[in-house]
């Protein structure tokens, strides 16, 4: 029997992730790049196709075999195309995908939300696995989530279910929760507490690029109990946690599931503080038996996904 392969391409805010699955699922190999978005789409679809190439030459595969591709962006998506409505943190709209995949991709390729990708890829095969009702809600750059319902991915009319980082959390202000749980926005509210700030707080921040720290840093300075990083944190949990307590009291999902580069930088204590506010803020008992587990599949939760929703899309399996 010949061999087939499903692609998975997580493209993020600050990174792209791709990765070769087998028949089954399994990954094979995976390849990281940054994702530099300032430089423009062609530019970053040139470094999605030598992602695929570096792929499929160290693996020696024959590109027939490959039987399908999923691509996971972080915008809205118009629902069974390639076309990128809005993604902010790439500062795409209005954009197609299509013309810029080079004709050497002989294969189906299918697009769709990043955190959709990635809440399909821990039900298929992580901290989800078996459940009929899910959400999936990931910080990182930005805020997304996904949903499964009755055991069906969810898109809704538009194709925009699950986009909890436009949640409006201070309508006075127009504040979303992405304003402030997401890391690009994070990093300028902590500008605005700095500014602000005595120079006994500035000092820690003194040589710090605000708009490229990593979460991980972010998480060195929480650790530390740095009163602006504290801040912010704290914000930032209760915001999600307040999100999430809607998402119960709304749909009553069995299992939430959590993930993205923020929130497993920042580890346990954060997750168990947005947590601790999701109950506070649902209805009394409407929590109890909820599952609210991390994500298992870590940073691999979108490409494995995307080639999971790709095989199901053009196999029906």
């Amino acid at each position: 029997m010949a061999n087939s392969y499903w692609i998975g391409i997580d493209l993020g805010g600050t990174k792209i992730l791709s990765g070769l699955f087998d028949s089954k699922l399994k990954l094979i190999s995976k390849i990281k790049k940054h994702t530099d978005a300032d430089q423009g789409g062609e530019a970053v679809l040139q470094r999605i196709t030598e992602s695929v190439q570096e792929l499929i030459t160290e693996n020696k595969v024959d590109t027939a075999e490959i039987r399908g591709m999923g691509f996971a962006v972080p915008g809205q998506i118009q629902p069974n195309s390639s076309f990128v409505r809005y993604a902010p943190n790439l500062n795409w709209r209005d954009y197609d995908l299509k013309p810029l995949m080079p004709k050497a991709w002989k294969w189906p390729v299918i697009v769709d939300n990043d955190v959709r990708m990635g809440t399909y890829g821990e039900w298929t095969l992580g901290a989800a696995k078996g459940a009929k009702n899910v959400f999936g809600i990931f910080a990182g750059t930005g805020v997304g989530g996904g949903l499964i319902l009755n055991g069906e991915l969810y898109h809704g009319f538009n194709g925009h279910a699950g986009e909890i980082g436009h949640i409006v959390i201070h309508w006075r202000r127009g504040s979303e929760l992405e304003d402030i749980a997401g890391r690009k926005n994070m990093m300028k509210r902590a500008k605005e507490l700095l500014d602000d700030a005595p120079k006994k707080v500035r000092k820690p921040w003194k040589d710090i690029v605000l708009p490229t720290l990593k979460s991980s840093s972010l998480s060195e300075f929480y650790e530390a109990d740095d009163p602006i990083a504290v801040q912010i944190v704290e914000d930032a949990s209760r915001a999600i946690g307040c999100s999430i307590a809607s998402v119960i009291n709304f749909l009553s999902p069995e299992i939430i599931v959590i993930g993205g580069g923020v929130t497993h930088a920042l580890g346990e204590s954060f997750t168990e503080r947005i947590w601790e506010f999701a109950q506070k803020y649902s209805l009394p008992k409407a929590t109890n038996d909820v599952k609210f587990v991390t994500a298992a599949l870590g940073d691999d939760s979108g490409i494995v996904g995307a080639a999971a929703y790709a095989k199901t899309r053009f196999e029906g399996k």
